[in-house]
């Protein structure tokens, strides 16, 4: 059976501008062991257990895709983050939008310089089911 998630990939387009999105604003530590491949990119660690969120240099086919705004109605990675609202304070510091949950519930969206969407919470226990 699946026991985690090991990594997440992202395509990016400037390596630079997204490690200063990844590792600067949202302080996601950079992993200086990525495999040579025939492509740029960075490992990101998300956590002491191994899974990492992996930025791609490749071109995107969907990049005349006309993604919803609200990053909670598209594809998304979501992340537990400890302390939502310093990480609101650094995204609006450094000029990068965010939406609130819309169900009520204490997490946002944002969009990363390349328009992937990333979900931040506390905590992601899931809601009961409404009967």
């Amino acid at each position: 059976m699946i026991i985690s998630i090991a990594h997440a990939s992202f395509l990016v387009k400037d390596l630079q501008k997204s490690l200063s999105f990844y590792c600067d604003v949202l302080q996601i530590p950079l992993n200086p062991n990525r495999p040579t491949f025939a492509y740029d990119g960075a490992w990101l660690d998300l956590s002491d257990t191994g899974q990492m969120l992996h930025l791609m240099v490749l071109p995107n086919p969907d990049a005349d895709a006309i993604r919803p705004e609200h990053g909670g109605r598209d594809r998304h990675v979501a992340l537990v983050v400890d302390d939502l609202d310093a990480l609101g304070e650094r995204l609006e510091k450094a000029g990068y939008p965010f939406s609130r949950s819309k169900s009520g519930r204490a997490a946002f969206f944002c969009r990363d310089p390349d328009g992937n969407a990333l979900e931040f919470a506390e905590d992601f226990t899931p809601a009961p089911a409404k009967k």
